[in-house]
């Protein structure tokens, strides 16, 4: 970067909002993610050797099926912010930046939603 673009206060960074709002995400779900990892361990621990019905009828336990879906929402949303940052650091052309950051935004929604959606099978159809 031209450090008379670094020089100048009125040189603009992006939106000092947005990049609050993606910081303050970041670290709570870093955060809820140490919380969904302890969880995960438990529901690993538990499922290890057990025959698949007993696996379907504890994931299909309302309250562990709760967890597991905030658990994908937690980690999908981490993932993307911190692909996002990446994105922001290293990636310099203005249309190479615009398609990275949005196939990252799909990929996110992508993985999200199959794994919202092999959940529900598993708790609706075992």
């Amino acid at each position: 970067m031209d450090k008379s673009i670094i020089a100048d206060p009125h040189s603009r960074y992006g939106n000092a909002r947005s990049a609050t709002r993606h910081f303050i995400v970041q670290r709570l779900t870093g955060a809820l993610n140490v919380l969904f990892t302890i969880f995960f361990i438990w529901l690993v621990v538990r499922l290890a050797g057990t025959a698949r019905a007993d696996m379907v009828a504890v994931i299909a336990n309302p309250w562990v099926a709760i967890l597991t879906a905030l658990l994908i929402l937690s980690v999908v949303i981490h993932m993307r912010i911190g692909m996002r940052e990446v994105i922001e650091d290293y990636v310099h052309d203005p249309r190479l930046y615009s398609l990275s950051l949005t196939l990252n935004s799909f990929f996110a929604i992508a993985i999200a939603v199959l794994g919202w959606l092999a959940l529900i099978k598993i708790v609706f159809w075992g």
